[in-house]
């Protein structure tokens, strides 16, 4: 009996270090996010909407997604900053090939 009580002890803290403490930081990562968002800030929203921010209130706030057209929006909508991505555009390092398809004929 005492050695499922130890397996059990070692799965419950195994839980917590795997599932639990990375699941935290994301949230309070999440959090940092919403409260760092400011007016003229280039967000993309939960639904992939690229926008900037004109004003924000305590639960909303109000975006501009295209010249002259503003929405109201949650501030829990916003996925992230828009300069926060990675920009595609951006050829690779010529250092190499960087893929399969990427690999030049020898002669």
């Amino acid at each position: 009996m005492p050695v499922f009580l130890v397996y059990f002890a070692l799965l419950a803290v195994a839980f917590f270090f795997l599932i639990v403490r990375p699941q935290r930081r994301q949230m309070a990562a999440r959090r940092a996010l919403v409260q760092a968002v400011e007016v003229g800030d280039e967000i993309i929203t939960a639904g992939g909407i690229y926008c900037v921010v004109l004003s924000i209130d305590e639960d909303t706030m109000l975006v501009e997604i295209a010249p002259g057209v503003a929405m109201t929006l949650a501030r829990e909508a916003v996925a992230r900053r828009r300069d926060d991505t990675i920009d595609l555009a951006e050829p690779p390092d010529a250092d190499g090939p960087t893929g399969p398809n990427d690999v030049t004929p020898e002669n």
